[in-house]
């Protein structure tokens, strides 16, 4: 092993060498692709002694899957799940380049160190603690990593639930990103462990007026349309909603800063850069993402678009859909292009335990929440097999980064010590749930 190699902990070499693969998703079916990747872990998945098959049912959008035998084969198997594609970068946007895997500053920075590179190290590194030790975990885990997490799993997680539903065989719960790490609660802190998602409605708003000259006195214009349809969206503010995660979630952090949990968006407010994160899971939200139109200054064209990024509570998607219609006005076409399902499962059980101690055991006395996440993971397609899901990548994070801002956004990087930390939780689990 080389002096570079060695010189930092296996789960941030192994997150790095994943970023360093552009699995680029733009969505829509345009990708790069997974293979190498997935390739990547599969050898290092064999390399630990376990039988991997791939699953590649769109050119090289390519799904992985083992299975590790544990102690006690008669309990319920647990899935630990990961994917490999991220979102595009701009790499002009970036102080690093976004796929170099540079480590600087006591963290790790590229495209996918937070979502989800990261705990896909930690996944597989954790395995490998265990298997090298001679060790078995206390039940079967079945560890997959998918393709196309970031365009709904259409191309990924839904064609493996679709074609290869053996693989997830025996299983009840999954564990995979967005949960278990920290944030700061005033000047306390305090984790939050996923138990719950939003659902997905991406759509396209579709106005179409008359094509003419763009000198001409002309009112059907489809291109004004639209952004009158757009512009009212956007700045649409959805009501607060509270659901039974979310209620769970303002009166505990209400009563570690002292505040009135009656003011749910004051609450957020005191968790600093986690706020605006939080604050999207007490409401609908509806961002418009694109635009489409025109072909020529001195053009009016006759049709224009937009994209839309919808995600309601879970069980309000037929209702939201309705008031988007009247908000956009008739004359103005809603289009879906995707649409998924809300997930919430209570914050109790056997596992929800276990993943509440393992934390303690590394972070004494750090109170753990649930809440219900903004976004979604491929643990909505798990959940067509009966599969309750979590999100528990487990990291120890200092109080004035903003993490949830990452996801997505420009220098994404991760602390090397919170992923040490979230390896060290995660093998911890794994022996003894």
């Amino acid at each position: 092993m080389s002096a570079e190699a060695s010189e930092y902990p296996e789960v941030v070499r192994v997150a790095r060498d994943l970023i360093r693969f552009d699995t680029t998703n733009w969505g829509e079916g345009r990708s790069r692709g997974e293979r190498e990747a997935a390739e990547y872990v599969g050898a290092y998945l064999e390399a630990l002694g376990l039988s991997v098959e791939y699953y590649e049912p769109i050119p090289r959008r390519t799904n992985v899957v083992a299975r590790v035998a544990g102690r006690d084969r008669s309990k319920p198997a647990l899935v630990l799940h990961g994917h490999l594609d991220v979102v595009p970068a701009v790499a002009e946007d970036w102080s690093v380049d976004p796929f170099e895997g540079v480590i600087r500053d006591g963290l790790l920075w590229g495209r996918g160190a937070v979502d989800m590179k990261d705990m896909d190290a930690m996944i597989l590194t954790s395995l490998a603690e265990l298997l090298r030790a001679g060790e078995q975990p206390e039940r079967d885990i079945i560890v997959t990593f998918f393709a196309d997490e970031e365009n709904g799993g259409v191309e990924g997680s839904q064609l493996v639930v679709r074609d290869r539903p053996h693989w997830f065989a025996g299983a009840t719960e999954a564990i995979s990103e967005v949960g278990g790490y920290s944030i700061p609660v005033g000047d306390r802190r305090a984790y939050l462990l996923q138990v719950g998602e939003k659902a997905l409605v991406w759509m396209r708003l579709r106005a179409t007026g008359t094509a003419g000259h763009g000198s001409r006195f002309h009112p059907d214009n489809a291109v004004t349309r639209l952004a009158e349809a757009v512009a009212a969206l956007g700045r649409t503010s959805w009501p607060v909603e509270l659901t039974a995660t979310t209620r769970q979630t303002v009166a505990g952090l209400a009563a570690l800063c002292g505040l009135d949990p009656a003011d749910p968006d004051a609450v957020a407010d005191a968790t600093g850069p986690a706020a605006g994160f939080l604050r999207s899971t007490f409401r609908t939200t509806s961002n418009p993402t694109g635009l489409t139109a025109g072909y020529k200054h001195n053009v009016i064209p006759d049709a224009a678009s937009a994209t839309i990024d919808v995600r309601t509570l879970p069980g309000q998607e037929d209702a939201v859909l309705a008031q988007i219609q009247r908000i956009v006005g008739d004359d103005v076409v809603v289009e879906i292009s995707h649409r998924d399902i809300g997930l919430e499962v209570p914050f109790e059980g056997a596992l929800v335990d276990a993943m509440v101690q393992a934390l303690g055991r590394h972070d004494p006395g750090i109170p753990v929440l649930p809440y219900l996440m903004g976004g979604g993971t491929d643990n909505k397609a798990l959940a067509e097999l009966g599969i309750a899901g979590y999100g528990f990548a487990p990291l120890r994070l200092p109080a004035d980064i903003d993490f949830t801002g990452m996801f997505h956004g420009v220098d994404e990087r991760v602390p090397l010590d919170a992923l040490v930390f979230g390896q060290r939780v995660l093998t911890d689990l794994l022996r003894t749930y």
